[in-house]
């Protein structure tokens, strides 16, 4: 079964409910007079859009709480959903019960990674898979119930999602879980949630970015060894490096540019 993410409503105005907020942290007017001036156009969509930015670069992150996304997922594993569930604050989870959900004739959808094919190994995963639903089915015909027998079932075993997530809380997770050292089957839900964002409302959907991306901390700020192993690392820096670059400032040690150095600006010049 295919992963799929699909928006299924979001807040009415996602960018005047930001602006609202931000705008009320910042102004004499009343909530309802900036609503009255963006209804009769008196502020319009570009001035909202560039005084959010504004106010995003401060790191004023409350008023994000203020927009909301409600998305369907499917497909996905229960290897997936327990990384899922730890994001606990600003989101809310309704999960597919293996309680209340008997697989019938012991048919349960599941996922095998793309490593395992590549091994060869997929059809010895599939069979076995196979003969746990054989005895799943067993356990549920001599009376077992679904909540006991579920105890047989893998973590590739499939589950479905339907979540609501304020944006400051997608922000954190994409800060996470876009990052290439995020497990596989994170970083696509992750990205696939990103993408229905963005259709939407792509003044907000270009700001869920893995942390190192240009709009969230712009640099890397895990292991310097899987920086290096990173496949964009070549272009996001590593703080180690910032912070070298800062230490040799501060310590005078930054090379004066050398009169070769002019003669090679010059002549580009």
């Amino acid at each position: 079964m295919s992963i799929q993410v699909t928006l299924i409503s979001h807040s009415e105005y996602p960018l005047r409910s930001l602006y609202m907020a931000y705008r009320t942290c910042y102004s004499q007017l009343t909530p309802q007079q900036v609503c009255d001036r963006i209804e009769s156009d008196r502020i319009t969509h570009v001035q909202m859009r560039d005084f959010i930015e504004e106010r995003l670069k401060t790191g004023h992150a409350s008023p994000l709480e203020q927009v909301w996304f409600e998305l369907g997922i499917s497909g996905v594993s229960r290897a997936f959903s327990h990384q899922f569930v730890r994001h606990r604050v600003g989101i809310s989870f309704e999960q597919q019960s293996q309680r209340y959900v008997t697989y019938k004739k012991g048919a349960f959808p599941y996922t095998v990674p793309k490593t395992v094919a590549k091994a060869g190994l997929s059809d010895e995963m599939e069979e076995h898979f196979k003969k746990v639903g054989e005895l799943y089915e067993k356990m549920v015909e001599v009376g077992i119930p679904a909540e006991d027998a579920r105890f047989l079932l893998p973590n590739a075993t499939n589950t479905n999602f339907k979540i609501t997530v304020n944006l400051q809380s997608l922000l954190h997770i994409c800060d996470l879980r876009l990052c290439t050292r995020a497990q596989w089957e994170f970083r696509k839900v992750v990205a696939l949630m990103r993408a229905e964002v963005v259709k939407v409302v792509p003044e907000i959907g270009h700001y869920l970015q893995p942390k190192c991306g240009e709009y969230r901390l712009g640099y890397c700020d895990e292991s310097y060894e899987d920086w290096q192993g990173c496949p964009i690392g070549r272009v996001r820096p590593h703080k180690q490096v910032l912070l070298q670059v800062y230490d040799s400032y501060r310590k005078g040690e930054i090379q004066p540019l050398r009169d070769e150095d002019w003669a090679a600006i010059e002549e580009r010049a």
